[in-house]
């Protein structure tokens, strides 16, 4: 995310920028000032009293049952984190309570509060806490975190009233472990913090092209051969040595105990057995649940490889796999995926061919809907539901199923307008957390999208565009960990922290207690400081909210903080990264540039468990207004020259394109009309853009790689992204290259980077799409 700063003459940027972000004591202490009182996800409603409880080893606690396992959980806490051995005793509301301070659990009361909701007073003296199984759970979670970070002889808590329960009975998190695999406790680890946030659904995709992570005892081959590969390419990332096997699954008992784990944590464990495709591991096992192709048939063996045939043989497999998989899950919910399936060997097949006339269907999408539906209707008749990702919408949808909307929110939307349950996981919205934290080269390789904390922070799962009688099936929503880039826990926890904590309270809290600057800028110091002592890996907030950007003028100050307590800044002035060898920030800096020069400031964050931030920089430029250019035809729309070629980058467009004699007029920058009957191609777009106001333009472009613009002869980089101009006319350049992608085996969701430019006004928050009205020849 790109910032810039507006103009305040024609002929000399003279802007002060001053960049004031986090302040924060080393002690990460609640205070008054925070209205969430440090409690992730927001509570409903908090009411502030006066003074505060000390919480001592002296403390009572006096439950209805010392015996429950709640009860236990926060004992387990006091003693092992806050080195608290408290009196338990059984509380009896005809006592009158002794002298000193008072912890009472009950669930006296609790019938009255909504579904897995909690009331937590806290007054001078006494700790009432009142709620039942999960509700009391969370109660205690939100008291725990009440908690200094650090430990000493008494802790002093606030006193408040918290009243308190979610917005969604679903608030999911899916862990990956097909791609990469990841132990027992690996996973333990990824559900405790789950529950320490009040999440309740784990999805755990066992089952993927890449491995299969289960045991199947019916089935041994399918973890002796299914579980292990060799060396295996994402893109541009190996992440292993060659020639080596790579894989591991779990065992029954190791299902057994982590769903365990879970369910004493109020966390309910969602399998998810792909099918119909990304099977790939499966028919390595088991060739013969493929389609049989006839000698001439040209469809790839990769293809052919990834999906099941709809045999009588493969339902027989299918039902056996889920049976045994029902007998160690006792969730309603069993995910069948469902999502991006090739259909090639089907329409090849003449088993499925005989099999669609059989059955009355029209295509080979209402087979898969047939095929989804058997398997919906055995695992009905077990007393389980469905859940699959939205292409189990195409040919018809399954008539219980829950739909898992990830390519966008179209999926979910046309799901609840059927009357089905819908858990929002856009990949569109920030809930990706195997996209990238932001657009730095810096950040560790990650699918090439963007889901930057803000965006996972400001996402509603109840899309306007639904009625309210429509928005009552939207049941959850889900952060998403696919691991094609996560070999090690330490990247596991990186891409999850800290968008986890923003999950958290887009699932539970409602839309009027949410608040993005309290959020960010206080209420995370307290977590990242636990995460600190939890050695933790996680994403390091930067010193400055913007990571790479470009400002105008000649004087600057900035003044870096950090949300992390007892984080130090490093800064230089030279170009390079800082090092903790540089120099320590401590004061605002100000910078003076000379007319017509440049000069660069950046900051890095390093905490004091030594882990780093991303480097951010900020390129200051003192340069007047680039004056408009005397136009006056007023032609809407760009002349375009087609090149049908392949081209490997811009630049080569600019040769190719004086041998094109014919152009035509574009009325708008766009290439996907051509992709259909052109699989490799270049376009060159010419003429002007009307820049309404003197100021600094920020552009930018869906791909750097695939696309070039240049304004007035001067190309935009990532480096170098924003202009000064003149009110009035000036020439625009757009380059842009089209090759059809190879495809890499197991990578599936890579789509082909459309043509689109973006542009910032001065002091606009965000980009927009050029406007085609304000584009000229």
């Amino acid at each position: 995310m790109n910032k810039h700063y507006s103009l305040q003459t024609k002929t000399l940027l003279t802007t002060l920028c001053a960049l004031l972000l986090f302040t924060f004591g080393s002690k990460a202490q609640t205070t008054v000032d925070d209205p969430h009182y440090g409690i992730i996800p927001a509570p409903a409603s908090i009411t502030t009293g006066q003074g505060t409880f000390v919480f001592s080893q002296l403390t009572q606690i006096k439950a209805d049952n010392v015996k429950d396992r709640n009860v236990l959980f926060l004992k387990d806490f006091l003693l092992n984190n806050r080195h608290f051995n408290n009196k338990l005793s059984k509380y009896n509301p005809k006592i009158k309570s002794s002298k000193g301070t008072t912890l009472i659990i009950t669930s006296k009361g609790a019938a009255t509060l909504p579904k897995e909701g909690y009331k937590l007073t806290i007054t001078p003296r006494r700790i009432t806490l009142v709620g039942k199984d999960a509700g009391l759970f969370y109660g205690i979670q939100s008291l725990m975190q009440l908690f200094p970070v650090e430990t000493s002889g008494t802790e002093k808590l606030p006193c408040i009233t918290i009243e308190d329960s979610p917005r969604f009975g679903y608030r999911g998190m899916m862990l990956d472990v097909s791609r990469h695999f990841f132990t027992v406790p690996q996973v333990k680890k990824v559900i405790e913090l789950m529950a320490a946030y009040k999440l309740n659904n784990f999805h755990w995709h066992l089952v993927d092209g890449q491995g299969w992570r289960i045991e199947i005892k019916k089935y041994p081959k399918l973890t002796q051969v299914g579980g292990y590969r060799m060396q295996t390419m994402y893109g541009t990332n190996r992440d292993w040595p060659d020639s080596l096997s790579y894989g591991g699954y779990y065992t029954q008992d190791e299902i057994r105990d982590v769903v365990k784990f879970a369910a004493a944590r109020y966390i309910n464990v969602v399998p998810e057995i792909e099918m119909p495709a990304h099977s790939e591991a499966a028919l390595r096992a088991y060739p013969e649940l493929k389609c049989e192709l006839p000698a001439d048939s040209k469809v790839p063996a990769r293809e052919v490889n990834n999906i099941y045939c709809p045999t009588p043989e493969t339902f027989t497999f299918l039902e056996n796999v889920l049976t045994e998989v029902m007998e160690l899950f006792p969730s309603k919910y069993i995910h069948i995926g469902g999502d991006e399936a090739n259909k090639e060997p089907w329409k090849a097949s003449v088993f499925c061919q005989n099999l669609i006339k059989e059955k009355g269907l029209k295509d080979e999408h209402e087979l898969q809907s047939y095929f989804i539906q058997t398997i919906e209707k055995f695992l009905n008749s077990k007393g389980r539901s469905i859940i699959g990702w939205d292409e189990i919408l195409e040919g018809g949808l399954a008539p219980n199923a829950t739909v898992m909307s990830w390519t966008g929110e179209e999926g979910g939307i046309a799901a609840a307008r059927q009357k089905h349950n819908v858990i929002m996981t856009p990949q569109t919205t920030g809930n990706y957390f195997d996209h990238y934290q932001s657009g730095s080269p810096q950040e560790p390789v990650s699918f090439g999208r963007y889901a930057a904390l803000d965006e996972t922070y400001n996402y509603d799962p109840v899309s306007k565009e639904l009625t309210p009688e429509e928005q009552k099936y939207v049941i959850g929503t889900q952060g998403n960990l696919w691991t094609e880039y996560v070999p090690t826990v330490a990247k596991l926890q990186y891409q999850i922290m800290p968008r986890l904590f923003a999950l958290s309270e887009v699932a539970w809290s409602k839309p009027e207690n949410k608040d993005y600057t309290n959020f960010s800028e206080v209420r995370l110091a307290k977590h990242f400081a636990r995460l600190e002592n939890l050695h933790y890996n996680y994403r390091v907030p930067t010193a400055l909210t913007v990571i790479d950007t470009m400002v105008f003028g000649s004087k600057f100050t900035f003044a870096p903080k950090s949300v992390v307590p007892g984080a130090k800044i490093y800064i230089t002035y030279n170009g390079r990264d800082p090092l903790d060898t540089d120099w320590e920030y401590s004061s605002p800096v100000t910078i003076i540039v000379p007319p017509n020069e440049k000069r660069e400031f950046k900051t890095r964050v390093i905490t004091p468990t030594g882990r780093r931030s991303i480097a951010t920089r900020i390129l200051m430029v003192n340069k007047g207004l680039m004056p408009s250019t005397d136009y006056s035809a007023n032609k809407v729309g760009l002349t375009c020259k087609l090149i049908k070629s392949k081209f490997t980058t811009p630049d080569q467009l600019d040769y190719a394109a004086i041998a094109v004699k014919d152009s035509v007029v574009a009325d708008k920058l766009s290439a996907e009309a051509l992709k259909k009957d052109n699989p490799n191609f270049g376009m060159v777009f010419n003429g002007y853009i009307s820049i309404p106001a003197d100021g600094a333009y920020n552009f930018s472009q869906a791909s750097y790689t695939d696309t070039e613009v240049q304004i007035d002869g001067e190309k935009i980089t990532e480096a170098e992204p924003a202009l000064p101009l003149a009110k009035g006319f000036h020439k625009i350049k757009v380059k842009y290259i089209y090759n059809v992608p190879a495809p890499i085996p197991g990578q599936y969701r890579i789509r082909q980077t459309p043509l689109r430019v973006f542009i910032s006004a001065p002091g606009a928050v965000g980009k927009k799409e050029i406007d085609p009205a304000t584009l000229f020849n």
